[in-house]
């Protein structure tokens, strides 16, 4: 078989996947997108996942438009998978890009997902999507399916596509045989083979899950070790000379996986009439920490005689998480929001998300020009490489001058340094 790709989906997720596989196959690149896809051919990427130079040499081909990919054999669907606003699962995306799939199939041909799902999706949505909208193919007669589920981590330059080990699943052993081929081109750390699809659906699910649930304990421990009057990371330090204590800190969990990817393994304990307590309270714990902060923000400033009228508070950073544009999800908007009900005055910076993205989905805007000793509080809200690197000098920098308050939220800045006119916390 000689495999003609067409990823579908040109976003964090599937654009570095299908610039890494234009390297080995003939490649098209699909989105809907087609802004989206006029910067790609321009050589610009807003997740800066790809670079201008990297695009410019790729023979990756880029469009909008489904007849471009009709001539393809290997699908391969990376669209956003994410809940609604009463956090259920919304497979409205993946469903779409299967109708789109099912469109131009042909027998022969096979599609593999790598969006983040529940156990089941693949087989018991998508396959019989893809049969309904196709020319009356039928599965494992005219076409095949697998699931390989992504594991991007935006911003990270250590742990990339070729150095994870890449789990791969099919509806067949021949399926299979030829997906595990396709993606060991591109992945140096080696295919792991899932005997079921549902069983690679159901590993990445619970990735993301557990490490929620890690990151709750936490944030629980963090309220408790506040009320006590100790330092949660000077416990945790302690606690992590011993060689099994698994090393996660207490922030802010946002973003479209870690505070989305629980909700779908739950919906789907729901469906079995099973109710995911440790799961559905984790969740609860972590976004109730925008709160808490809010909460000490305010205790903190009335503590150290900042709190009045003209009180000036500025948040540094806003994206999900550091070193990338991303805000999606971003539960620094939660914090702000819960700042403003106390009538304080709130400055916002970033200087990796996109001002006018900011302004659409959050009705925020960024401040670019930062003015020095106008600040009676700063909460270092996202750890980027400016911000780490700027350390006290920088944040200190932008308190008014004889007193402030610093909200270290990740917790990165050296107490040991801190000046002695200023009040440190961090969670």
């Amino acid at each position: 078989m000689e495999v003609k790709i067409g990823v579908v989906g040109l976003g964090y997720v599937g654009l570095p996947l299908a610039v890494h596989l234009a390297e080995h196959f003939d490649v098209t690149g699909f989105d809907i997108n087609s802004n989206r896809v006029k910067s790609l051919q321009n050589g610009i990427d807003f997740t800066n996942e790809v670079g201008s130079a990297a695009l410019a040499s790729s023979d990756l081909k880029i469009t909008h438009l489904l007849s471009e990919i009709a001539s393809c054999n290997f699908y391969i669907v990376t669209v956003p998978t994410p809940t609604d606003h009463a956090n259920v699962p919304d497979l409205g995306p993946v469903i779409k890009a299967s109708e789109s799939v099912a469109s131009v199939l042909k027998k022969g041909d096979i599609v593999v997902y790598e969006s983040t799902v529940y156990p089941g999706v693949t087989e018991e949505t998508c396959v019989p999507i893809l049969e309904a909208f196709s020319t009356g193919l039928k599965h494992l007669v005219d076409f095949n399916v697998g699931y390989s589920p992504e594991r991007i981590n935006p911003g990270d330059r250590v742990n990339t596509l070729a150095t994870v080990m890449k789990i791969v699943s099919g509806d067949t052993a021949e399926s299979l045989d030829i997906i595990a081929d396709v993606y060991a081109k591109i992945v140096d750390a080696g295919i792991y083979r899932a005997p079921t699809i549902k069983v690679a659906e159901a590993a990445k699910v619970i990735e993301n899950t557990q490490r929620d649930v890690n990151i709750a304990l936490m944030n629980e421990l963090s309220e408790l070790f506040n009320r006590i009057g100790i330092d949660t990371h000077e416990v945790l330090k302690a606690a992590g000379s011993k060689y099994n204590f698994l090393k996660f800190s207490p922030g802010l969990v946002g973003g479209h996986c870690i505070g989305v990817d629980p909700y779908y393994l739950s919906h789907k304990a729901e469906i079995h009439g099973y109710k995911s307590n440790l799961i559905l309270m984790s969740r609860q714990i972590n976004n109730s920490m925008p709160r808490f902060i809010a909460q000490q923000t305010i205790h903190s400033m009335v503590s150290s005689n900042l709190l009045n009228s003209d009180s000036r508070v500025l948040v540094l950073g806003v994206t999900f998480k550091e070193n990338v544009p991303d805000v999606r999800n971003s539960k620094v908007f939660d914090l702000i929001k819960l700042l403003e009900e106390y009538q304080i005055n709130v400055d916002l910076a970033d200087p990796y998300a996109d001002e006018e993205e900011t302004a659409l989905e959050y009705n925020v805007k960024l401040s670019k020009h930062l003015e020095n000793g106008t600040y009676d509080c700063v909460i270092l809200a996202v750890a980027h490489d400016e911000y780490v690197l700027g350390s006290w000098a920088m944040t200190s920098g932008y308190l008014k001058p004889g007193k402030g308050l610093v909200m270290d939220i990740k917790a990165f800045l050296p107490p040991e340094q801190k000046p002695a006119h200023i009040n440190l916390w961090r969670p």
